[in-house]
């Protein structure tokens, strides 16, 4: 076995490294209130009142943090890549909630208000103005993270949910920045105080950057719909010619944001891009019908009508990675940055082998069947189709993209080759699991998702699970630590 097989490639390092520094840099900057309160050198309290204090304080940073990693960075992203990212901004949430519920229930020392008291180290000296915006910040905070994780089974269209969490999330920041200035035993004092103006600042030019400058800069880069064609059972290609400038560079594999009709106009919507960057300065999407906007495209986006990207995004890309071969596994609409992908390696004119596996519930959902022969005319590939319902007659693999179906699909040496999996995540799930019984290393296997809703979470799901329980375990680590001091 070479080098190239049981190392990771130079991309998966650098990930890997990327990845360790900014949980680092989240450990530092959450714990970094705590540590300002803790060199105030301050007489101690109760050991529950200190506590109490520094959750809240890790908690209101947290919330700080989570303005930074909702407003598509790319100097964030492009690490680590946005999935990733985005995984962060969901789980770092559940701590800090906890935390801010329990905060208030902790206190032992009085309310009132002592003159003589003047480093609260008997009373909590809170004023009606602290009380109510304490109070509205945790009936806020209990609101929109059961919202935002229990997403899906809320009633409303995902551009209202939206619009609430974002409104919600500004008024829970500035409401709780209130709290601590006016409240804080620590918060009220400098350097503290003066790092929480800071963090409002910050999250005040997260918010203009989402709302302002992104939709100013889009507004600058029109494209013209110039196609809409239902090809499948719900399923639709939308191809797009950029207007007066040179498209976006993208490269394969990667996805965009739509805004349909304005680009002021509230609410976009993520789509893997299916054309390869060959075909620029047109630019292609697959797109099935899932939602309230998808379920309504010849309204939504008709020919003729303008719409505008922001992008491109995503770490689906070939760049960077190494591999004998490369293997292409693809569920439903999944096969959109997987199409691409075959795109470009047409183009190069790739000469490693190259396995697809598209799999789908019934045979009128395979689409694009004429040019996946000849791109295989062109290089090296080997296509298998997997119908979950096969029609009488079928002669291709029946059954699910799981590993009974995908062992006999692999190579001869698959622990050297390269994966790309795309699909609905417990398909991803199981692929995974099914690469991982074969010796695939995980660095060999490229997936992004954006739903985390499977009950049994491959490798990768697994480890970011563990390195979260570790942070909030050093969070609450630091603010033991800062409680028990003598």
């Amino acid at each position: 076995m070479n080098r190239q097989e049981t190392r990771p490639s130079g991309r998966s390092a650098r990930q890997t490294l990327a990845a360790a520094l900014l949980l680092a840099a989240y450990v530092a900057i959450t714990a970094l209130p705590v540590l300002l309160a803790w060199g105030q050198g301050f007489p101690a309290r109760p050991w529950p009142d200190e506590l109490s204090s520094a959750l809240a304080m890790t908690s209101l940073m947290v919330l700080a943090v989570e303005f930074a990693l909702s407003g598509r960075f790319r100097g964030a992203s492009s690490p680590v890549g946005i999935d990733a990212v985005m995984r962060m901004h969901q789980l770092i949430a559940r701590p800090a909630l906890v935390y801010l519920l329990v905060h208030p229930m902790m206190y032992t020392l009085p309310l009132a208000v002592q003159p003589w008291d003047d480093t609260r180290a008997a009373t909590l000296a809170l004023t009606p103005a602290a009380t109510v915006t304490g109070m509205a910040a945790w009936v806020l905070m209990a609101l929109l993270v059961p919202a935002a994780i229990f997403r899906d089974r809320i009633p409303y269209r995902y551009e209202t949910w939206r619009l609430a969490h974002a409104l919600g999330a500004a008024a829970l920041m500035a409401l709780a920045i209130h709290h601590a200035l006016d409240a804080g035993r620590y918060s009220g004092a400098a350097p503290l105080g003066w790092m929480w103006w800071l963090a409002a600042a910050l999250c005040a030019l997260a918010l203009v950057h989402v709302w302002v400058l992104r939709p100013w800069a889009m507004s600058r880069k029109p494209y013209l719909v110039t196609r809409l064609e239902r090809i499948a059972p719900r399923t639709w290609t939308l191809a797009l010619r950029a207007e007066g400038h040179p498209g976006c560079a993208f490269r394969a594999g990667q996805f965009a944001w739509i805004k349909a009709g304005s680009a002021w106009r509230f609410g976009d919507h993520p789509f893997s891009i299916a054309s390869a960057p060959a075909q620029r300065p047109e630019i292609e999407f697959l797109i099935k019908e899932a939602g309230d906007f998808t379920g309504s495209l010849p309204d939504s986006v008709p020919p003729g009508s303008r719409v505008f990207l922001d992008a491109p995004y995503g770490h689906f890309t070939l760049e960077g990675r190494d591999g004998e071969g490369i293997m292409l596994i693809a569920g439903g609409v999944g096969f959109a940055p997987v199409l691409s992908l075959l795109r470009e390696l047409a183009a190069r004119g790739e000469r490693r082998p190259v396995i697809l596996v598209f799999g789908n519930r019934i045979a009128e959902q395979i689409v694009f069947e004429r040019e996946l022969r000849d791109i295989a005319a062109k290089i090296d590939l080997r296509t298998h189709f997997v119908l979950g319902e096969p029609p009488a007659g079928w002669t291709g693999i029946s059954g699910q993209l799981d590993p009974d179906t995908l062992r006999p699909l692999l190579p001869a040496r698959p622990e050297g080759w390269l994966y790309f999996v795309c699909g609905p995540t417990p398909m991803i799930d199981a692929v995974e699991h099914a690469l991982d019984r074969a010796g695939v290393p995980l660095a060999q296997i490229v997936a992004e998702r954006f739903r985390y809703d499977s009950g049994s979470p491959g490798r990768r799901e697994r480890r970011m699970l563990a390195a979260f329980a570790a942070v909030a375990a050093a969070n609450l680590a630091v603010a033991l630590a800062f409680a028990l001091r003598s």
